[in-house]
């Protein structure tokens, strides 16, 4: 697994996030915090270089294309074998897209279980307020591994009734293209591995099929997720955000190469370091210089 940022618009970001005012740190931690500040733009190139991605992950993205209508006409088949069209899922609710591939163990089940984790909380129920649909974007995966995964989710989630609006999906190679190209999500095969590289995120749609909002990561906040569902059911599109991508990628053992999650997380950790014993050196300089200022009794 992997961290990657991509930079977007300053203008578009700022409609999502709202910063706190400024703090007054003081003079005794302003020398700290430059110095943190300092290296923090020394790591900030090669923490979120595009170089630095290996050759499995180049070309993965999950793109915002907010307004594209998905491909409503595509065949897939069902955890019980059938053949269905993703038509049959929308129209009436809003739906939110999981794509995922069954055989995988590293991402994937994160996924799947930060999105369980996300909808609990919800007064909203799978199959009343909206439908999900998790697909495999691997043409291998079966139907009967799609039925043992969604078995394990409908458990998680515990609801009744969820089975009716969790659908999990399999499908050929061409269905498969057509649907994550509509929604700007890339990934690629390692076919002397026989793994895929991919971002992670979910996707929500109107009930008519178009893209009105991107979750990205494994972990999804369920107020925003709320207020997207319902926006989402009004046919409202969301506004670009900054894009926080965790890709599937890990240790090689056959390499001994750590991917660039475990290089990232040892940078962090040393900034993390840094910032901290600079906090306490700023807050026993400025203890000192007030103890200093103190009046001093005369005997």
């Amino acid at each position: 697994m992997m961290w990657f940022l991509s930079d977007l618009s300053k203008k578009s970001a700022r409609r999502w996030l709202s910063f706190p005012p400024p703090i007054d740190v003081g003079a005794g931690l302003k020398p700290a915090l430059t110095i943190f500040f300092a290296l923090s733009c020394f790591w900030a190139g090669p923490l979120f270089a595009h170089d630095e991605r290996p050759v499995a992950l180049r070309g993965v993205d999950l793109e915002q294309k907010l307004g594209s209508q998905v491909p409503l006409d595509l065949e897939f088949r069902d955890a019980a074998g059938r053949t269905v069209k993703l038509n049959d899922y929308f129209g009436r609710r809003p739906v939110i897209l999981n794509l995922v591939y069954y055989s995988c163990e590293d991402l994937c089940p994160l996924v799947l279980e930060g999105l369980v984790r996300s909808l609990r909380p919800l007064t909203f129920n799978i199959g009343d307020q909206f439908d999900v649909v998790t697909l495999s974007f691997d043409a291998r995966d079966t139907s009967a591994l799609a039925a043992a995964k969604k078995s394990d989710a409908l458990k998680q989630y515990a609801r009744p009734g969820a089975g009716e609006g969790w659908h999990f999906l399999t499908g050929d190679e061409t269905a498969i293209r057509r649907l994550t190209e509509a929604v700007g999500f890339r990934y690629n095969y390692e076919s002397d591995k026989d793994r895929f590289g991919h971002a992670s995120g979910i996707i929500l749609l109107t009930p008519e099929g178009k893209v009105a909002r991107y979750f990205y990561g494994i972990e999804f906040s369920p107020r925003d997720l709320r207020l997207g569902l319902i926006e989402a059911a009004d046919k409202k599109i969301g506004s670009p955000i900054d894009q926080l991508l965790l890709f599937c990628y890990h240790y090689d053992p056959a390499t001994g190469k750590y991917s660039l999650l475990i290089t990232n997380l040892i940078r962090l950790g040393a900034a993390a370091t840094v910032l901290a014993l600079a906090t306490f050196i700023g807050v026993m300089l400025r203890r000192d210089r007030n103890r200093g200022l103190q009046p001093r009794e005369i005997t």
